[in-house]
């Protein structure tokens, strides 16, 4: 063999070492959240023992103050000491004495998250929802925070529809939790009276947030998708394909309040979809109508005679929803840059 020349790999030996890479990357995600998980264990005893030494001694914020400090000189090469994380920390075992959110282990969620959940909602169920959700979609901490933010969970699965008697049972309740009312699009800047080519082109411009607004399992296929019926050309305004439901999803956008004939042509879309594009192993095609308005009786009454699975839902182009709760506990920014030695003080829960 000349020099620098390869020699060729032993039979079997790629297949091992994909196998050896596949089989690493597991073991390295699995250590990476049992530290996680350990540590979200440690800041939970920690702050429940400031919980307990303050209420049995009468320990003021000046006894955490030191304590941060104290901390911080013993362990240098650790972050997460500040006084504000100490109060989250006590915060997190007052109002999560059992270390879970529901069903949900806290220590299967980063520290921050944890945080968010606390500090940005209120109730219980709530945060054992929007918990179980980032641990199912793998949220980051903005995506957790902006759900929470635009309210998802009241949103989610809130579509007039006519799944129940239009798809299998298997198929309709995961098809109706796809689905939410109102859409919101406050991310486009647009007013009250843009026209549908206008909401459509700043959608297609913002496809990435689109897409987060639509929820996981949505793929982009085509604006304006042309389809050809009896020599006659018909154009879809947004198709998307869904990797969980198997099926393609036309969405259809009205810039004006709902009326009957909407489900109509949207069916002849659906019909011609399943004519023309659908696959044998993929499941009915699904219509979505985007109404600036709608009558939910309205939509009821027309759905019930449409053959064709339809959701009818409403878009909002500025928000009317509030923001979620306002605290005077620290931000979550104001934390962070005092773990990363940017700031020396922090606001403070009393």
């Amino acid at each position: 063999m000349s020099k620098g020349t390869i020699p060729a790999l032993p039979e079997g030996y790629a297949d091992w070492l994909t196998q050896l890479k596949g089989d690493i990357t597991q073991a390295r995600q699995r250590a990476a959240l049992a530290v996680n998980a350990e540590l979200v264990q440690l800041y939970h005893r920690l702050g429940s023992e400031i919980q307990q030494r303050q209420e049995a001694h009468g320990w003021g914020a000046k006894v955490i103050e030191r304590l941060a400090r104290d901390l911080k000189d013993a362990f240098p090469e650790m972050k997460g000491w500040s006084a504000s994380n100490l109060k989250y920390m006590r915060f997190f075992a007052q109002h999560c004495p059992d270390r879970q959110f529901g069903q949900q282990p806290a220590d299967q969620l980063p520290w921050f998250h944890v945080v968010t959940l606390l500090t940005k909602l209120d109730s219980p169920a709530e945060r054992a929802w929007y918990a179980q959700q980032t641990v199912l979609q793998g949220w980051s901490r903005s995506t957790l925070e902006l759900n929470i933010k635009s309210r998802l969970q009241q949103r989610q699965g809130s579509a007039v529809t006519n799944f129940v008697s239009r798809l299998p049972a298997a198929d309709s309740a995961l098809a109706q939790e796809t689905l939410k009312d109102p859409y919101l699009f406050d991310f486009l800047g647009l007013g009250h009276d843009a026209q549908e080519r206008e909401i459509e082109e700043g959608l297609i411009r913002h496809i990435t947030r689109f897409l987060l607004e639509l929820g996981a399992g949505f793929a982009f296929l085509g604006r304006q998708f042309r389809l050809e019926v009896g020599g006659d050309e018909f154009f879809i305004d947004l198709l998307f394909y869904h990797t969980r439901l198997k099926c393609y999803v036309v969405v259809e956008l009205k810039a004006t309040a709902f009326k009957p004939e909407h489900a109509g042509q949207l069916n002849f879309y659906l019909a011609a979809v399943d004519a023309q594009i659908k696959a044998e192993d993929d499941k009915p095609t699904i219509g979505l109508l985007l109404c600036k308005q709608q009558n939910r009786l309205v939509a009821e009454y027309a759905l019930s005679g449409i053959d064709k699975p339809i959701g009818v839902a409403e878009y909002q182009l500025l928000r009317d929803l509030p923001d979620t709760l306002g605290r005077n506990l620290p931000s979550i920014a104001e934390i962070e840059a005092e773990l990363a030695g940017e700031l020396n003080t922090g606001s403070e829960v009393e």
